[in-house]
């Protein structure tokens, strides 16, 4: 499996490291290569046993290594791959395509709580998804809408004190699913072991143009003339009307797909994010891809800037 890392070159591991993770990927090659071999059921079995054990000790050992090192306070993911996905596995119903992506949340809270990572921002649906076909989109927002329904009454979000709210043009979607949203915000708005931010119907340069409109109407209500509002524009002004102005900015981007862009994820936010890509589709992301995101944020030296 491919995957790339954009930023400051990360620090080499160690040649153990390096041989034991080719390891990995060899034997899942060797994997792959025996399914399509007439082989008796028992070895399929036993092999398919082997490399769920390998796996299993890879992440713990992979879990071990990035809980000795400082986490990421706020990562943000773009959750991208699931048609593409969904074609592999010879799927066609779309209901059931984002299904399988939103069901993949559950596993994403129990890995960041597990890592104590305090906030994590989740692109679901842009302002141009919004514009694909009415039956694609409508699929969509409906296995949107049921996810955060069910974060409303969802024990592991009460027990794990987990804060949920939305950002983005809210007043694009249907009535049904700002709905859910609000009931979710409400549901567990006094938590904050984490913050769970969904961006949905959310554009980059839509956050940037509503903050500034913002900004504006506020300084008109105060009366402030034309050169008052012009001088007042700071960089720290406009911040304070992002839709998630409380949240710090994302110290790690993770984008699943192989695509090498952000697509306008956050544009004002990412300024001195880390980014990591992988070539793994979102609803086959496993804890092992997310803790090499994290292991590749570690191996970074972060500079701000300076």
């Amino acid at each position: 499996m491919n995957e790339m890392t954009l930023g400051l070159s990360p620090v080499d591991e160690g040649a153990a490291t390096q041989a034991f993770d080719t390891r990995i990927a060899s034997s899942r090659f060797d994997a792959r290569q025996k399914t399509t071999e007439q082989v008796p059921a028992v070895k399929g079995t036993t092999a398919s046993m082997l490399i769920r054990f390998v796996y299993w000790f890879y992440e713990h050992r992979l879990l071990k290594q990035v809980k000795q090192k400082p986490m990421p306070h706020h990562i943000g993911i773009i959750l991208d791959g699931n048609r593409r996905h969904a074609r592999k596995r010879g799927l066609s119903d779309s209901g059931q395509i984002y299904q399988r992506g939103a069901e993949k949340l559950d596993e994403i809270l129990d890995w960041c709580a597990e890592l104590r990572i305090s906030a994590v921002t989740l692109w679901v649906c842009s302002t141009e998804n919004l514009g694909r076909s009415q039956a694609e989109v409508s699929e969509s927002l409906t296995a949107i809408e049921a996810k955060i329904a069910a974060l409303a009454h969802d024990p592991f979000m009460h027990e794990k004190r987990i804060r949920v709210q939305a950002i983005g043009r809210l007043g694009l979607l249907p009535a049904s699913v700002v709905a859910a949203i609000r009931a979710a915000e409400t549901a567990t708005a006094q938590y904050s072991f984490m913050t769970l931010t969904i961006a949905v119907g959310y554009g980059g340069r839509e956050e940037i143009t509503d903050a500034v409109r913002s900004f504006v109407k506020m300084q008109a209500r105060q009366g402030a003339s034309l050169s008052d509002v012009i001088g007042r524009i700071t960089p720290e002004a406009i911040a304070r009307h992002l839709y998630a102005a409380d949240l710090p900015d994302p110290d790690l981007i993770i984008r699943t797909s192989g695509e090498l862009r952000l697509s306008g994820f956050l544009l004002w936010q990412s300024v001195h994010s880390e980014f990591y890509f992988t070539d793994v589709l979102w609803p086959a992301f496993r804890k092992v891809d997310f803790l090499r995101a994290i292991r590749a944020y570690q191996a970074r030296r972060r500079r701000f800037g300076r």
